[in-house]
């Protein structure tokens, strides 16, 4: 029976005996705002303005040692301590925020890659469509055509009034103002 039970236990996985370390759920967007925060406060001057007067009354308590108060003598072993520490802990605060920041240029630049092939696409249409407007326009007639048509029509219809009038028609030219037909027009009667 022995020998079964130690043949069961190698074909049952058994439980793990190391220690393991609690397992934290953050959420990583809650943690990257914390991260940008850190990261953009640690930028400011508040920050070096704050950081300056902490290691000014750090030194001047060792140095001076007012109440009997020396914990950390002159080459501030402690303070030195405490800088790594901060330092160990921002860096990946740093670079967490510039990744954040880093992945949202990203969507950024492709957002506007998109609207930017969008835009062009919109030009070309409106380019073809006003080079077709200008194909058509070529067919059509032009000012200084309808104009003339429009002279040499009222010359036809003035020549055509002469003659019911009785009167010889004009023979080619232009008019001038004071022509036939204006002469014509009702005056009116007082």
């Amino acid at each position: 029976m022995a020998e079964r039970r130690t043949v069961d236990r190698l074909n049952t996985p058994g439980r793990r005996s190391r220690w393991r370390m609690p397992r934290l759920d953050l959420d990583p967007d809650t943690f990257g705002r914390f991260a940008e925060g850190f990261a953009r406060f640690m930028g400011t001057a508040r920050f070096l303005g704050w950081m300056t007067v902490f290691v000014i009354i750090w030194i001047s308590l060792n140095v001076i040692g007012l109440w009997g108060l020396r914990w950390d003598p002159y080459p501030f072993i402690l303070l030195n301590l405490f800088f790594s520490t901060q330092a160990s802990y921002a860096a990946p605060l740093i670079l967490l925020a510039q990744s954040r920041q880093e992945a949202r240029d990203r969507l950024s630049i492709e957002e506007d890659r998109r609207v930017a092939a969008q835009s062009r696409a919109d030009m070309d249409f409106l380019a073809r469509e006003i080079a077709s407007i200008r194909l058509g326009i070529g067919d059509l007639a032009t000012r200084d055509y309808i104009r003339s048509e429009l002279r040499a029509e009222l010359r036809e219809l003035l020549a055509d009034l002469d003659r019911e009038d009785g009167r010889p028609a004009k023979s080619g030219g232009k008019q001038k103002r004071g022509d036939d037909a204006r002469s014509r027009k009702p005056t009116p009667q007082a």
